[in-house]
């Protein structure tokens, strides 16, 4: 087989490449591990950026979306029995949207099966070659247990933190691993309050979420080692109902749809680029949910991604894929750090130590009354537009 662009990994990031080359008039094949059920299935990240927003609306892929997503103006942060509004749409003017990452998926695939698009699913044995020369080879079992052979001019690498693509080349790795973990559930409740709220109790962090006008989806931090089938649904509900509490606030209980545990980690591979080889989302990078900026930097990362490689195979132009590592990494950097801040604002460390909770308690104090805290709060949590931290990728 050939193709121009060869994608491993079905998920946002590879999939909204896909649908951007299109486009631009550019072929590829996506390959994907797992079963289409399964990917449209999976419950992952549920906030999106405003300029992840505005670039589906601009690409044709937000009917759902403006639809059935549901716009939120701000969060809460509460603390010491309070609850403190960031008022986004007062602050910076702008907004989020609650729409879950498997939506995406789901409007996404549509999309591409509808356009012709070639994505081929429940592939294994999946081996990258070539990437250093001009015509990269992707070996691959299909889904009759088949040997294929893919040839391309370019291989994306989409196929998350556990994929194959980043072991190709040694990029250099930062990385953090946090000495806590979220508890999340999704329960079939309808949610009693209308946007997200950030806890911050001694007994630890709490998220109060939803997915829609039905269902909520909210997270306890534990220690990492935690085993959720130890926590009973009566345990959980008990937890939340003492960590968010405040005046006025209630919470609907019903039956868990799913329960799990998730570990915490910054981390970041340097370059996202090897040759013919590009990564993107969370094959080169992770950041602790705090910041709700997993998949909106996927996002951004195959923006860049599908503009460069337009440049390249269709004007025969190399500066946008020689930028392409840099320009992700300024947004990459600015999102850990922000993921990072929120984390450790938020959660209380492991052994309790009264200093740090002091200074924790400052930190909210200060972001709620300083005009100035809350706006970068904001700016942040929204999104910086694409534009702020690309530094002109046609310059």
């Amino acid at each position: 087989m050939r193709t121009q662009v060869a994608i491993v990994g079905a998920g946002p990031a590879g999939l909204l490449l896909s649908h951007l080359l299109a486009r631009a008039g550019i072929e590829s094949v996506v390959l994907e591990a797992r079963s289409r059920a399964y990917v449209e299935q999976r419950v992952r990240a549920g906030v999106l950026e405003h300029p992840t927003v505005e670039l589906l609306r601009e690409v044709g892929l937000a009917e759902r979306l403006d639809r059935e997503g549901m716009p939120h103006e701000g969060i809460s942060l509460r603390f010491e029995g309070g609850d403190h509004r960031i008022d986004f749409a007062g602050l910076v003017g702008k907004g989020i949207t609650v729409y879950g990452q498997q939506e995406v998926v789901k409007d996404l695939i549509a999309a591409r099966l509808a356009d012709g698009g070639d994505i081929r699913f429940e592939v294994s044995g999946v081996v990258v070659e070539g990437i250093e020369g001009d015509a990269p080879v992707i070996g691959f079992v299909d889904g009759d247990g088949q040997r294929q052979e893919l040839r391309c001019d370019v291989v994306a690498g989409c196929d998350g933190f556990h994929g194959i693509c980043r072991g190709a080349f040694t990029p250099q790795v930062f990385d953090r691993e946090y000495p806590y973990a979220w508890l999340g559930i999704l329960a079939k409740a309808a949610p009693t309050h209308h946007e997200l709220v950030y806890a911050s109790h001694a007994n630890g962090f709490a998220l109060y979420s939803m997915r829609s006008p039905e269902i909520t989806r909210l997270y306890l931090q534990v220690p990492p080692e935690t085993d959720a089938g130890a926590w009973s649904d009566a345990q959980i509900w008990d937890e939340l109902g003492t960590r968010l509490t405040a005046e006025g606030f209630t919470l609907n209980e019903g039956p868990l749809i799913e329960k799990g545990v998730t570990g915490m980690r910054s981390f970041v591979a340097e370059p996202m680029r090897h040759g013919r080889l590009f990564l993107a989302g969370d094959a080169a990078h992770i950041v602790p949910p705090t910041g709700a900026k997993g998949m909106n930097l996927a996002i951004a990362d195959v923006r860049v991604l599908a503009e460069a490689l337009t440049d390249l195979l269709v004007h025969g132009d190399e500066r946008g894929v020689d930028r392409y590592s840099d320009t992700c990494l300024r947004r990459v950097w600015r999102a850990e750090h922000f993921s990072w801040w929120m984390t450790s604002m938020l959660h209380v460390a492991p052994h309790g130590d009264p200093f740090d909770r002091r200074l924790q308690l400052s930190q909210l104090r200060y972001t709620v009354a300083s005009r100035a805290a809350a706006t970068s709060l904001a700016e942040n949590y929204v999104g910086l537009p694409h534009a702020a931290l690309d530094g002109g990728l046609r310059t």
